[in-house]
């Protein structure tokens, strides 16, 4: 103990840098469970706004008609045109449905393939949070088409209700530009001022959109929580090495 300026201070003994390794190891446990995540698709989709690019990724495996059918839409470039009709800030940003919001016009085939109605894929292991890419629908629960929601916050509500089928992996600096945009109220909805339309869209591999999203995250925390584990394996030897010496037999 030194009582230089005034202050206590106190070595580190190796059961106190063992207790500190423990609580990171446990933090980064408690924050960082790569488990949880769930599989994003292989293909990314980026709608270039009049607001900025946003790369959209897709569950597969939460909801697979889902996922498959707005994919379909895209590859057919039917929201080319379309446009966020609604922008509530801090809940959602709403693209309208491809029949109706689009500016270009639609022929037969192209309403029927956007006019599909699709199951309720509703999952209780994804959460609607920030990025979240939530069907919109009517009050039945087996009526959405291709309408859907990117969450600009957290809504624990809309849990099990709507069905969760992806979330975003780039485009936040969109959103927020959105968000900027002064709106109206229409009913229940909040709707921006001016057209925040989608001029293009087109699909990419995942190999080729340069990692980052839940995966790149995961990757990321696995990596600390490895690294931490091997510092409090390498402190537990030398706490035993310690032991030994003052402590023989």
């Amino acid at each position: 103990v030194s009582r230089s300026s005034g202050r206590i201070s106190r070595a580190a003994t190796p059961g106190m840098r063992i207790g500190s390794l423990f609580l990171l190891v446990l933090g980064l446990a408690l924050t960082c469970r790569p488990c949880d995540a769930q599989r994003l698709s292989d293909e990314r989709v980026v709608f270039q706004t009049t607001k900025g690019d946003i790369e959209l990724a897709f569950y597969p495996d939460v909801a697979p008609i889902t996922s498959a059918h707005i994919l379909d839409l895209c590859r057919r470039g039917l929201y080319i045109s379309n446009h966020f009709f609604r922008v509530d800030k801090g809940f959602v940003a709403q693209v309208d449905g491809v029949v109706g919001g689009r500016r270009i016009s639609m022929d037969a085939y192209q309403r029927e393939v956007a006019s599909k109605k699709l199951p309720g894929e509703f999952s209780n292991d994804v959460k609607h949070t920030f990025g979240t890419l939530s069907m919109g629908r009517y009050d039945d629960p087996n009526s959405a088409t291709s309408s859907f929601s990117i969450l600009l916050g957290d809504a624990p509500h809309l849990d099990g209700q709507y069905a969760i089928f992806g979330r975003i992996t780039r485009g936040e600096a969109a959103l927020q530009a959105m968000q900027q945009v002064p709106t109206k109220k229409e009913g229940i909805f909040v709707m921006p001022e001016e057209r925040i339309e989608i001029l293009a869209t087109y699909v990419k591999e995942a190999s080729r959109a340069g990692g980052g999203g839940l995966r790149g995250q995961a990757s990321d925390c696995t990596t600390q929580l490895e690294e931490a584990r091997h510092r409090a394996d390498g402190l537990v030897t030398e706490l035993e090495k310690l032991r030994q010496k003052r402590l023989p037999g």
